[in-house]
């Protein structure tokens, strides 16, 4: 099991935040040593992920950030960050890890007061974590005010904060943040993927799950 196995028809992406995520522990891990970072790295402060309805835009972000609290021993072995299993990995993926912040729309809207506590934070070093992770779950529903400080934090990131931004387009988010954003968009699930995993994760049968991903489109949440 590792926390990209939830993730429905997105294997492109998953490799990439996988590689992501391994170089972002290589960096942690050379900071504590007082070791030189790597040379390159596919790792950086801020990611805006895009895509359709029912693609899983903020479960493949929330799994991006457990991928980055990992904490298995495994890691030292060779293992990839990501194992699903650890304190890290776990609080993570429900949302209790205190390095870990979730910023959601209340009504239309997302305000600055509503932003003025997470942008602090954001300029903090991780409590306990390997990581200081923001995830705003709708990053089109940011107004003026809040955008400009979220462009702030992104432009002048702490050492070790992500950024992780969700929306449905790369149109939906201020131009001068996407800049400085990397961007990922997922794609709607095949009906093959979402039946599969129906079978492997609700335990469907297949003729069922066949059919409930027809019915849905690929929609991952409906089916």
């Amino acid at each position: 099991m590792s926390v990209w196995d939830d993730l429905v028809g997105q294997e492109k992406v998953s490799e990439q935040l996988a590689a992501a995520a391994r170089d972002a522990d290589a960096l942690v891990t050379a900071a504590s040593g007082d070791a030189p970072p790597p040379e390159a790295s596919k790792m950086t402060h801020a990611w805006l992920f895009t895509g359709p309805p029912g693609a899983g835009i903020t479960q493949t972000a929330r799994a991006f950030a457990a991928a980055l609290q990992c904490v298995s021993p495994d890691r030292a072995l060779g293992g990839a960050p990501g194992c699903g299993f650890c304190d890290g990995c776990h609080t993570a993926l429900v949302g209790t890890h205190a390095d870990v912040t979730t910023v959601a729309a209340v009504g239309t809207q997302i305000l600055a007061d509503d932003m003025r506590d997470t942008v602090r934070k954001s300029f903090t070093s991780p409590a306990n974590g390997r990581w200081q992770v923001i995830l705003v779950e709708d990053a089109e529903r940011l107004n003026e005010k809040s955008a400009n400080a979220v462009l702030k934090a992104v432009e002048e990131p702490a050492p070790r904060t992500v950024w992780l931004l969700c929306a449905p387009s790369i149109e939906d988010v201020l131009a001068t943040i996407r800049s400085r954003c990397r961007h990922l968009n997922l794609r709607t699930p095949s009906v093959a993927a979402v039946a599969d995993m129906l079978v492997r994760r609700e335990g469907v049968e297949p003729d069922v799950a066949a059919a409930a991903a027809r019915a849905t489109q690929g929609h991952v949440d409906r089916a």
